[in-house]
């Protein structure tokens, strides 16, 4: 199986609509993981502090 990468010429450009596509396709792989991140982390934590006030774990651990 020949490799397609070897294929591409080095002066050769892509065509402006690939090259979107593919910026495209990276910012919403970047725009799911934040939102993944947002909901999934970030927000339980925050809804978290606000229900005990404030206190992490860590402190009262410490105070035990």
């Amino acid at each position: 199986m020949d490799n397609p990468f070897k294929k591409i010429l080095h002066n050769e450009e892509l065509p402006q609509v690939l090259k979107k596509k593919v910026l495209d396709d990276v910012a919403m792989i970047k725009l799911s993981i934040d939102i993944a991140d947002l909901f999934v982390v970030k927000y339980p934590n925050a809804i978290g502090d606000l229900l005990t006030g404030g206190e992490s774990n860590n402190d009262e651990k410490e105070e035990k």
